[in-house]
């Protein structure tokens, strides 16, 4: 968003309108005012010294260049541009980013309706009414900067390509590809400087990313879709959550009964082998989300954990509630078999923005055990009792197999604090 000085001179326009080509050229200063409707039949190309703001209601019913400026007045939240097809795509094209506040697509002549090859930014709203937004076959980009926000999105109306996220708000990424919408979402990074670039893909992993080579917790791999999603400003770091859809894309052996047992695994470049990020389940929703913040970025997709592990202790059960009243009664978080399983073992508790709350090794040795207190050797509030309210754990078993292998597993779920 530019700052500028509404002036005599902001309203001296150069405007150049080509009839027989039906295109709108501005080489001047243009300045659509609040209250204002402004439309371009014809292709709208604004010049290297055109500067255009909009606070006022732009529609373009062809294609849409800029080589200048394109933004809005500082404070101003009136400004929209509506991209409204009604010969077929439309460009969006140019060699300097546009800064809109609100946007419309709506074009219903193809898919897809939108070749977004520049960088558009909004501030506001950006409604999908229909069409297509491809800027993955055009090398262009959609960014949302802090509290930005969309609305319609679905499978005729979407982000086919790389959609990028600024601020330090929640956000869920209006992606799809082959004409479906598969979201993503990430949980409020810490910094406002934060930036993360999230990308959907109809395709399978494996001949990219061998799904042979996994970590010893991960059994089944979804061979039909996956995610990017890449930190690119900022040292802030997010919870993920991915979506599925049983109808379309996600293969059935995922999403099969017990639902719990689907995580969310990362490509680790590094070791170059499948990672577990754990999940905690929203069937309601269909969605699965990192019980934490993730370890690392790039390429993600949802998995089962391999059913085939076997502890070695008879029974695990955990108990997914504290009663914080000194009743006597689920006084604290409770784990029956964890001692018989494993001693060398770890439990993390976090709060729903991804806060490391509770950490210990050896739980329920001497008295060690989570009783609604921050304790943790990396805790915020140590000491202190924590609010009402649900929580995530993380326990980590690890043990030594019959051929002496050291074998480890992971179960993560909810926990509920109450009074």
């Amino acid at each position: 968003m530019k700052k500028i000085t509404k002036n005599k001179s902001l309203f001296t326009l150069l405007l150049i309108s080509y009839i027989g080509v039906a295109q709108t050229v501005n080489v001047g200063d243009l300045y659509i005012s609040p209250g204002t409707i402004m439309s371009t039949v014809g292709a709208m190309d604004n010049k290297s010294t055109g500067n255009l703001f909009n606070d006022g209601d732009f529609y373009v019913y062809s294609h849409y260049n800029n080589d200048g400026l394109v933004s809005f007045s500082s404070g101003s939240t009136t400004g929209i541009t509506r991209m409204r097809g009604m010969f077929g795509y439309q460009d969006i094209s140019g060699t300097i980013p546009m800064e809109w506040y609100n946007g419309e697509f709506y074009n219903t002549k193809i898919q897809p309706a939108f070749h977004l090859s520049n960088e558009v930014s909004i501030s506001g709203t950006s409604d999908f009414q229909q069409g297509i937004i491809d800027d993955d076959n055009y090398g262009g980009l959609l960014v949302f900067q802090n509290e930005a926000e969309h609305i319609n999105v679905d499978n005729d109306s979407h982000v086919d390509g790389k959609v990028k996220k600024n601020g330090n708000v929640p956000f869920i990424y209006p992606i799809g590809d082959k004409n479906l919408y598969r979201f993503a979402g990430i949980s409020a990074p810490e910094q406002l400087l934060s930036s993360f670039t999230g990308k959907y893909f109809y395709d399978n992993s494996n001949s990219l990313y061998p799904h042979i080579s996994k970590s010893s917790s991960i059994g089944i791999i979804n061979d039909q879709e996956y995610w990017t999603l890449d930190k690119t400003a900022g040292t802030s770091d997010v919870i993920l959550t991915l979506s599925w859809d049983e109808s379309t894309t996600t293969p059935a052996n995922i999403i099969v009964s017990p639902q719990s047992d689907i995580r969310i695994v990362r490509w680790d470049a590094a070791k170059n082998l499948w990672v577990d990020e754990g999940g905690i389940v929203d069937s309601l929703n269909k969605t699965v989300t990192t019980p934490i913040n993730v370890s690392g970025y790039n390429v993600f997709t949802t998995a089962r954990i391999d059913d085939s592990v076997i502890l070695p202790c008879s029974t695990l059960s955990v108990y997914n509630a504290i009663s914080m009243n000194n009743d006597g009664i689920n006084d604290y978080f409770k784990i029956d078999g964890l001692t018989e399983c494993s001693a060398d073992n770890t439990v993390e508790i976090y709060n729903r923005w991804g806060v490391k709350v509770f950490e210990t090794n050896n739980y329920g040795s001497n008295g060690n055990v989570f009783k609604g207190y921050s304790e943790g050797r990396t805790t915020i509030s140590k000491g202190q009792l924590l609010p009402v309210g649900t929580y995530f754990y993380i326990l980590n078993i690890k043990y030594k197999t019959a051929t002496n292998l050291t074998q480890t597993v992971k179960k993560s779920g909810y926990l509920y604090l109450n009074n």
